[in-house]
């Protein structure tokens, strides 16, 4: 069975940095695509960035291009999401998603219901 564990969350200043990690388990192949998505309360779940099985698709949501960074580490199984220059606004659950064969995260918006198999989530809040 497919499993996304996230980790990497926690609290942290405004202006700091944290690099959660997604490690998938169970995908019968290395054609997956991981999308990062995050939620706060009162709000709906937000794409923050998305990247494809063969890494030559990367996307991110308008509210963290410049500032967040995907990375894909195949030999194991590792997707990151690098996490500078936090604004309390940042705050939320953030989750890891995984959809096979990797189709998905080739558009213009990272959209939940295009994804297969989701992780629980970890805390990140940023805060003085």
């Amino acid at each position: 069975q497919v499993q996304l564990v996230e980790s990497g969350g926690g609290l942290v200043q405004p202006g700091g940095s944290l690099r959660l990690s997604c490690a998938a388990s169970g995908f019968t192949s290395d054609a997956y695509a991981i999308g990062w998505f995050r939620q706060a309360p009162g709000k709906e779940r937000e794409g923050v960035s998305c990247i494809t099985s063969s890494d030559v698709r990367i996307s991110y949501g308008n509210s963290v291009k410049g500032r967040f960074t995907i990375s894909r580490d195949a030999a194991k199984n590792i997707v990151y999401l690098q996490m500078n220059s936090l604004k309390p606004e940042d705050t939320a659950v953030y989750y890891c998603a995984g959809e096979a064969p990797g189709y998905v995260c080739y558009g213009q918006e990272i959209l939940d219901f295009e994804y297969d198999y989701w992780g629980q989530g970890t805390q990140v809040t940023v805060s003085s």
